[in-house]
């Protein structure tokens, strides 16, 4: 295994840390988990930058690297909806498209197939990805001391920046869902008459 495969594997570990800072109370954990999510986003650039570097691509890579990103964003996420930050319906957009997509990857990579990423689902992945850390910035500000921090005029603002950023990920999730749909709409076309 690759160096870049490793770091994907540890991009995965990092979720669950995350995951399990968050439900931590206290903003040491809250801060903890923030700390850790910008770890495992280093990973997400550090792996594909050693990739090409070291020309160490391989299909393992290729495959796992995308299936990390999703289990990095789709496991805070759905720790953000079990603890009521953001709304079940936007997080079941993102996680539907992902599955999707994964579940036509490997159908894809079953036929020796690599489906690469392409820039519209990297810039879904960064949008996500923001989003994702200015809620965990939200919920660090919100732990911190000083009357400053806990005025209406400061948590609306907060809560603009959520939601804008949520809304961001969802448009981007959705727009790229299509692109990918309709550039290997030849592979679609084959999944539905291999099960008919």
């Amino acid at each position: 295994m690759t160096l870049p495969t490793k770091l994907s594997v540890l991009r995965i570990v990092l979720t669950f840390l995350v995951m399990a800072c968050l439900f931590a109370p206290g903003g040491a954990a809250k801060a903890a988990a923030l700390a850790l999510f910008l770890a495992a986003g280093f990973t997400d650039w550090l792996d594909g930058y050693l990739a090409r570097r070291w020309r160490q691509t391989s299909p393992l890579g290729a495959l796992l690297d995308p299936i990390a990103d999703k289990v990095l964003v789709l496991g805070t996420f759905l720790a953000f909806v079990q603890l009521r930050l953001v709304p079940a319906w936007m997080v079941l957009v993102i996680a539907l498209r992902e599955f999707l997509i994964t579940g036509i990857r490997l159908y894809a990579a079953g036929r020796r197939l690599v489906l690469p990423a392409a820039a519209e689902g990297k810039q879904k992945t960064v949008s996500q990805m923001v989003a994702i850390i200015v809620i965990l910035a939200v919920l660090v500000i919100r732990e911190l001391p000083g009357a400053a921090w806990h005025s209406d005029r400061a948590q609306a603002l907060m809560r603009w920046a959520v939601a804008s950023g949520l809304w961001v990920a969802v448009i981007l999730t959705v727009v790229s869902g299509v692109a990918f749909f309709w550039r290997h709409r030849a592979v679609l076309r084959d999944v539905v008459g291999a099960r008919s």
